[in-house]
């Protein structure tokens, strides 16, 4: 199983959204990809509820069978579209890959 984690940190604004409207669509747009995307086995958002000098805005759990169903999803136009998103919203971004 591969384990894909990614942590963001939004813009304060962004497209005329603040940042929690920046982290509820996402969440939304995130969300609606295991039905769309067959290879995702699980799929997790959720925004930070504490604050810190190192804390994230949002964060996504997804799970895999394979390095091959990661890096289709990774191309899938579905994804992409909220790629599309993210880099109008992101100012940073830290994934982690890991097999389990």
């Amino acid at each position: 199983m591969i384990k894909h984690i990614v942590i963001w940190k939004l813009k304060e604004e962004s497209a005329g959204r603040n940042k929690v409207e920046i982290a509820a669509a996402l969440k939304e747009q995130l969300e609606a990809l295991p039905v769309l995307i067959p290879e995702i086995r699980a799929l997790e958002v959720g925004s930070n509820i504490k604050e810190g000098d190192f804390a994230g805005d949002i964060a996504l759990y997804a799970a895999f069978d394979s390095l091959a169903d990661l890096a289709h999803y990774a191309v899938h136009p579905e994804h992409v579209k909220v790629g599309a998103f993210l880099k109008e919203v992101v100012l940073e971004r830290r994934v982690v890959d890991f097999e389990t």
